[in-house]
């Protein structure tokens, strides 16, 4: 999905994606980091909400889950002591009620050849506690976009229990041609787990921010079982296989054969 400034227009855009991906058999429905928006920062200062006990946008994401019976896991924008934001992962069970949250570790702070600068930490708080939560086929590790350049995060998931991991994402168009695959991809055959990377696509508006979008599923070995196209609303859905899992961690020992 695109988000923009336009908080009603993202959530009505997700509902839709939400709904159709449930009545195609989804269990669990990933959206992207900042999925209800992307604009100026003081718009964002007062849309902020606390969780657990959220606001009117938790409330509207708990309703996605519970109208469509799914788990739902997302970005979501929490308020910090400090007046920053989280950038937190949610997993609402299809109750609605919150089963984890993650606050994102590493922030991107960085100046892009394009002229583009993003300065995260900014307006945003880091967490410090890596996170799973359980789903219908075993533990999820929780995880958001800019994550994905640090290999010892998902280490740790793993060695946590974590069988899949997420990284919602609005991966930017600069560096996603070369990097979106190439990371996840070595993510998924690092931890022998399956990756469920939803995403943003497109311009949204706001400050020369575009995203790469291409949300994607890639199974233990590595290979992308399903993917969206780079424009356009849309969901990739597959089967999550704890046996694959098992499979490919028998076949090729390198996680039990780990020293550090």
């Amino acid at each position: 999905m695109r988000a923009t400034a336009d908080v009603e227009e993202n959530l009505r855009a997700t509902e839709v994606q939400v709904a159709a991906a449930a009545a195609e058999g989804a269990q669990a429905v990933f959206a992207p980091e900042a999925f209800t928006f992307i604009g100026p920062g003081r718009v964002r200062a007062g849309m902020l909400e606390a969780l657990p006990e959220g606001g009117p946008v938790l409330e509207r994401c708990r309703a996605m889950a519970k109208d469509n019976g799914v788990h739902f896991v997302f970005g979501f924008h929490e308020s910090a002591p400090d007046r920053r934001a989280y950038n937190t992962c949610v997993h609402l069970d299809p109750a609605g009620a919150i089963r984890a949250m993650y606050r994102k570790i590493h922030m991107f702070d960085v100046d892009l050849a394009d002229g583009t600068r993003l300065l995260e930490s900014k307006s945003t708080a880091p967490g410090d506690t890596p996170t799973v939560t359980e789903l219908p086929f075993g533990t999820l590790g929780l995880t958001v976009c800019y994550d994905v350049r640090f290999p010892g995060l998902y280490q740790r998931l793993v060695a946590l229990g974590a069988t899949a991991l997420t990284v919602p994402s609005a991966f930017t168009t600069a560096t996603g041609p070369d990097h979106w695959h190439v990371l996840l991809r070595a993510r998924a055959i690092e931890c022998q787990s399956y990756v469920i990377a939803p995403a943003q696509y497109g311009d949204h508006g706001h400050a020369n921010r575009s995203s790469y979008g291409h949300a994607l599923i890639v199974d233990p070995w590595g290979d992308v079982i399903a993917e969206c196209p780079g424009e356009g609303d849309a969901f990739a859905s597959a089967d999550i296989d704890p046996e694959r899992v098992r499979q490919v961690r028998r076949e090729l020992p390198s996680l039990a054969n780990r020293r550090f």
